[in-house]
C-alpha cells in the first residue's frame, strides 16, 4: 500500500507540477488548459489522498508549489503564441483536456462525499482523548471511505459486513502531522495510537466483548476474526462497534452497562488491520449470526460528520 501512496501522492503531484514550471506548452492556451487540470488533479488527490505518508499538511506545500510554477511561467520574457502552431500542440491540449475531465469527476464526486446522505444519524462522543487525531476513512464516497463497498449488493460477502458502511478510522498524529515513527515501522509502540485508552461513545449495554486475540505484526491481517479484539455497545437501538483493540487490553465484560466517557479498551492491532488504528461505526442490529449486517448508520461526533483527512483535537 505504502508504494501506491508514494506514487500517487508524491511522484504524481510533483511530477505534475514540475512539468509545468520546466517544460510548458510553447502556446497560451495549452499553458492555461494544462495549469487549470494540474490544479484540478492537485485538489483531487488532495481529498481522495490517504496522508499517513506523508502526513495531512503536504497538499497544502504542493499548492505553494503551483503557484511557484505558475508565476514562473508567466516570468518567461519571450512571447509566445496563444495557439498551437503545430498538430502536436493540439494533440496535447487533447490529452489535457481529457485527463482534467477524469481529474474533475473525482474531485467533484470526493469533494461531495463530505455531506451526509439522507439516512438516520446516530450522535456519539469522540471515544479517544489527549491528542490530536486522524480520519482515515470516512464520509459519503468511496472515493474517501472504503467502508462503503459493502453496500454493493452484489457481492454476497459483503452483506455479513453492511453495517460498517459508514464507519470511520482513526489515527493518533504529533505535532508535525506524523503517525508513526518510521513510513511503515514494524513495531507495533512506533504508532501514536497505540495503547491509547478507547472511551464509551455513548450510554448503553455492552452486547459483546471480545478480547485474547492476538495483535497482528505488520503487514500481516487476521482475514476470520476480521474485526479483532472488539466491543460491540448498543446504545437504544443502535449498535456501535469499536475494533482493532490491543489484546488483553479490555476493561469490560458483554452484559454490563457503561456510560459515555467509561474506559472500554486500549487501541491495538488485532484482526483485519494494516496498521494500528481505532475502527467505529453504528448501525441497526444485526443477526445473531452476522451482527454487523444491520442497517448503516451515520455518526457525527459533537454534531460533526467526520470525513477522510479531518482532524480532531481531544484535551
Amino acid at each position: 500500500m505504502i508504494t501506491s501512496l508514494i506514487v500517487a501522492q508524491i511522484i504524481l503531484p510533483l511530477a505534475l507540477i514540475a512539468w509545468l514550471a520546466i517544460a510548458p506548452p510553447h502556446n497560451l492556451l495549452g499553458i492555461t488548459i494544462q495549469a487549470f487540470v494540474t490544479a484540478i488533479a492537485l485538489f483531487a488527490i488532495a481529498r481522495i489522498g490517504l496522508w499517513i505518508f506523508p502526513p495531512w499538511w503536504t497538499p497544502y506545500v504542493y499548492g505553494l508549489l503551483l503557484a511557484i510554477a505558475v508565476a514562473i511561467g508567466r516570468r518567461r520574457p519571450k512571447p509566445i503564441p496563444r495557439m498551437p502552431s503545430s498538430w502536436l500542440g493540439w494533440i496535447a491540449i487533447v490529452g489535457f483536456v481529457a485527463f482534467g475531465v477524469f481529474a474533475r469527476n473525482e474531485a467533484v464526486r470526493s469533494w461531495a462525499g463530505q455531506f451526509p446522505p439522507p439516512i438516520p444519524a446516530f450522535d456519539l462522543a469522540f471515544p479517544l482523548r489527549d491528542g490530536e487525531y486522524l480520519i482515515l476513512n470516512g464520509g459519503s464516497d468511496l472515493r474517501i471511505n472504503a467502508h462503503l463497498k459493502t453496500l454493493d449488493e452484489s457481492v454476497p460477502r459483503f452483506r455479513a459486513y453492511r453495517g460498517q458502511s459508514y464507519g470511520a478510522d482513526i489515527v493518533k498524529i504529533d505535532r508535525f502531522g506524523w503517525r508513526a515513527k518510521g513510513i511503515v515501522p514494524s513495531d507495533l509502540a512506533a504508532y501514536q495510537i497505540y495503547g491509547e485508552p478507547v472511551f464509551a461513545p455513548c450510554t448503553g449495554k455492552i452486547l459483546q466483548a471480545i478480547d485474547g486475540l492476538p495483535d497482528m505484526q505488520i503487514p500481516q491481517i487476521d482475514a476470520v476474526n476480521r474485526s479483532g479484539n472488539h466491543v460491540i455497545l448498543l446504545c437504544g437501538n443502535a449498535d456501535v462497534l469499536l475494533a482493532h483493540f490491543r489484546s488483553q487490553s479490555l476493561s469490560v465484560q458483554s452484559g454490563i452497562d457503561v456510560r459515555v466517557g467509561e474506559r472500554l479498551a486500549e487501541v491495538g492491532n488485532s484482526g483485519a488491520s494494516d496498521e494500528p488504528h481505532l475502527h467505529i461505526h453504528a448501525q441497526r442490529p444485526g443477526s445473531s449470526t452476522t451482527p454487523f449486517s444491520g442497517d448503516p448508520l451515520l455518526m457525527r461526533f459533537d454534531g460533526r460528520f467526520l470525513i477522510r483527512s479531518d482532524r480532531v483535537t481531544m484535551p
